[in-house]
């Protein structure tokens, strides 16, 4: 994995202005002409790479952009994944449809690559790189790079979009503006400020001596200390979201460990990582869309997650799933170090406390 385009990807989430680079080089490993970012709370904010800038003012500006199908199946989906247009429509579907019709095939358009991310925030986030018609659909190994490179994206992006894609102009100014519990932290973990939010999480959330960080979770302060080590010795390999769980270990707040890079120390100082915190469950969106989106899981993990919820044994997923059951077994072992739990007993108690079972 290309460690400097991470580092770039963490840059943008306070250095918005970025973002168009970013996306030009999803675009260029993906043979596609740009990359779209758009984020969504009260208002809409949307950033693209140069190259298709100007179609998608249009998109915006003339109304397609509430008109085009492709917005509410992403966000539909709970499977982390970028999503191509025949995951949803056959090709006869697609000639008709008038987005694609009328809009995108006229100017050259009519392929994408696109993930969708809804949080209980109440924010919604949408990537996508566009292809030419004349190139053809996207291949599943560029959906594979692009899935590699998803959990850092969307990390960054709720920043970005917490933010309304504006750069801050300080440090206290982009704590405010996030308008939920958030910290900066040194490299040991010591914090180095602390928003008013970070209050409400008092008997969760400890200042110790030398102002370090205290959780109450001891499995959530385990991660959050190898994750704080694995930013500089495994940047990219890192686990950086965590549950953090009340004293019945039920989780109640989701942790995101976010690296701050290059430019970001402009605004940032010396901080070695910002850590914010959003809420496990909201009647916005389903807590079963959060774990899987937040927490990293591949596709063929959240269905292993789900199943195990759902009472499942490893054979029936392995018989649904057509794979072997060692192969379910590695993917359950994955599950179980992303979410940070050590049983497969422990694992299905969390999923349950966050509704995994829910439909969407």
């Amino acid at each position: 994995m290309d460690s400097d385009l991470i580092d770039r990807i963490y840059e943008c989430s306070v250095v918005p202005e970025l973002w168009p680079s970013v996306l030009d080089e999803l675009a260029e490993m993906t043979e596609a002409r740009g990359g779209l970012l758009f984020s969504a709370r009260k208002v809409l904010c949307w950033t693209a790479s140069g190259s298709i800038r100007d179609v998608f003012e249009d998109y915006v500006n003339d109304g397609w952009f509430l008109r085009c199908p492709r917005r509410p199946c992403l966000m539909s989906q709970a499977q982390p994944s970028f999503f191509v247009e025949q995951d949803f429509w056959s090709e006869d579907q697609i000639e008709v449809d008038p987005i694609y019709r009328d809009f995108f095939r006229p100017r050259g358009l009519g392929w994408s690559a696109g993930t969708g991310l809804q949080v209980p925030t109440g924010d919604s986030i949408i990537f996508s790189v566009e292809r030419t018609l004349e190139r053809g659909p996207f291949e599943a190994e560029d959906v594979a790079a692009l899935n590699e490179l998803r959990p850092h994206l969307a990390r960054s992006a709720l920043v970005s979009a917490r933010l309304g894609l504006q750069r801050a102009q300080g440090a206290t100014e982009a704590l405010s503006g996030l308008r939920l519990p958030a910290l900066l932290l040194n490299e040991a973990g010591a914090v180095i400020e602390a928003n008013p939010w970070m209050e409400t999480l008092s008997e969760q959330v400890k200042f110790g001596a030398g102002n370090r960080l205290v959780l109450a979770d001891k499995a959530a302060q385990d991660q959050l200390a190898a994750a704080l080590k694995a930013i500089n010795t495994q940047p990219g390999a890192e686990r950086c979201t965590f549950p953090l769980r009340d004293e019945l270990g039920k989780a109640t707040m989701v942790l995101h460990l976010i690296p701050i890079r290059r430019s970001a120390h402009d605004i940032f100082g010396q901080s070695f990582a910002l850590l914010l915190v959003t809420p496990v469950s909201s009647e916005r969106t389903p807590a079963a869309n959060l774990l899987r989106s937040l927490f990293d899981l591949t596709p063929a993990e959240a269905r292993v997650a789900q199943g195990v919820a759902g009472g499942k044994t490893l054979e029936d997923l392995a018989v649904a799933g057509d794979v072997s059951i060692n192969t379910v077994r590695n993917q359950l072992r994955r599950v179980l170090e992303k979410t940070g739990c050590t049983r497969q007993a422990e694992l299905a108690a969390l999923l349950a406390s966050v509704a995994v079972g829910a439909a969407p």
